[in-house]
Formats: C-alpha cells, sequence, structure tokens
C-alpha cells in the first residue's frame, strides 16, 4: 500500500470520525508501514494504537486551522487525505436544490466554505510539513456532479458549484506545490456513493451493487492514490482509478 511513501510515513486525515474517514483510519492503522497518523475532525477518534494522535478539532473555523498548524510537529507530512464535506443540512435548512427557484444565498455560502475554502485553506496551513523534497500524496474527496462536463441532469446547484470549486482550488494548489515540492501530488477524488449520513437520504435512487461500504471505499481511495506519480498531480478520478472531466 502507497509504495510511493516511506516506511514509518506520516499521515493526517480529516472528517476522521465520519463514514469514510473513520475507515480510512482503520485501513491506515492496519499497515505496518505507518509510522504517525494525525486524526482531525470535531469529535475525537478513539483506537488502541500509539500511532494515533487524535485532534478534536473544526476545521471549517479559522481557531480549527489554526490550532492544527500548531499541534503538528515539525515533520514532513507524506499523506493527506481530505474527507470534509456537505451535502445537506436539516437543522439549518439545507438540502440540494432541485430548481433556481430553491436557491438560497447563505445554504450556498456555506456549502462554498465547507466544500471548497476549507480544503484550500487547509493546504495553506500544512504547507509548511508539505513542501521540501520528501514524497507527499494528497487527496481530497469531490464529486462526479462537481464535472462540468459530465453535468446532464441538472439540479444540486450549490453541491455541484462547490464541488468544481474545490477542484478548481486543488488543481491551483497542484501547480504551485509543484515548485515547492517537485515530488508533491494532488488528487481530486470522486468516492462513489457510500454508505455514510451524507447519501443517507438519497440511497433508494442508487443502482443495486453501486452503494459502496466505507472500509470498500477507503481500501479503494487508497489504492487510486498508490498508483499516482508526481506527473499526474491535479487530476480528477474516480474510486475505480477512471479520470472524471473538468
Amino acid at each position: 500500500m502507497l509504495a510511493q511513501l516511506p516506511n514509518d510515513f506520516n499521515a493526517l486525515v480529516t472528517g476522521a470520525s465520519g463514514g469514510i474517514g473513520s475507515a480510512l483510519v482503520d485501513a491506515l492503522l492496519a499497515s505496518s508501514r505507518l509510522g504517525r497518523l494525525y486524526a482531525v475532525s470535531r469529535h475525537e477518534v478513539r483506537r488502541d494504537d500509539s500511532r494515533l494522535s487524535a485532534f478534536p478539532l473544526d476545521l471549517t473555523k479559522p481557531e480549527g486551522l489554526e490550532a492544527l498548524g500548531h499541534a503538528l510537529p515539525d515533520r514532513p507530512l507524506h499523506l493527506v487525505i481530505n474527507t470534509l464535506g456537505l451535502l445537506h443540512d436539516e437543522a439549518s435548512g439545507i438540502f440540494p436544490e432541485k430548481k433556481l427557484g430553491d436557491l438560497d444565498g447563505d445554504a450556498m455560502a456555506r456549502l462554498f466554505h465547507v466544500n471548497a475554502t476549507t480544503p484550500a485553506l487547509l493546504l495553506q496551513t500544512l504547507e509548511p510539513v508539505l513542501k521540501g523534497h520528501h514524497p507527499v500524496l494528497i487527496g481530497s474527496l469531490s464529486a462526479r456532479v462537481g464535472s462540468i462536463g459530465d453535468n446532464r441532469l441538472g439540479g444540486w446547484y450549490a453541491y455541484r458549484a462547490s464541488k468544481a470549486a474545490h477542484n478548481m482550488l486543488m488543481k491551483t494548489a497542484a501547480v504551485e506545490l509543484r515548485r515547492l515540492n517537485p515530488h508533491a501530488v494532488v488528487i481530486c477524488l470522486h468516492p462513489g456513493t457510500t454508505d455514510t449520513a451524507l447519501s443517507a437520504p438519497f440511497q433508494t435512487r442508487v443502482p443495486e451493487g453501486k452503494l459502496f461500504s466505507p472500509a470498500f471505499v477507503a481500501e479503494r481511495l487508497l489504492s487510486v492514490l498508490g498508483e499516482r506519480r508526481p506527473e499526474d498531480s491535479g487530476g480528477f478520478l474516480d474510486w475505480n482509478d477512471a479520470t472524471i472531466p473538468w
């Protein structure tokens, strides 16, 4: 797994208490090559493994990002997987729009903040431990519906647009990080429809065999990242290692 990375590699997973994030934590801790895993989420992640450092932080807030920057040791980070994302929030009245009449400015701003702005600010925070000449794999969860070229059904305005913005920010970061670390790879990843709270209200529409377990998705995402080389940086790939149009 992740043969490009050295033994005792250092990894960071955001959204580590969520469905995919938690499965990634388990998959990484199952590797004997892991050195240290930093698990970041609003709710503390607990595992009986001394290699795990849990940071209960809300990265959508400036103080959360600042605290993460202070908490991380000054040592190279080799793997970053961002799983933060927002599609719906019943408490805030946020839901995928079906038509223009459903658009709400505050809801759109919230989705853009969580899905696009926060992942970019995360890379800003991590820049000191990403730059250098060590191998770095960065995977940030996107969504196929964020593809402009693949948009044939419409709807879901804010989520689609925020993920498209996410992709542009990651693509732009890939260009800069190539100058800061020639071995850095940044990839936008579509995990497929996963059996998590994010997809729960929409699972009845998922074709048979296309609703994946978090454990399966974690294994596939790590496998896809494990095939990447610096020349692949800035790509947009799905769980099955297929390229998605921008």
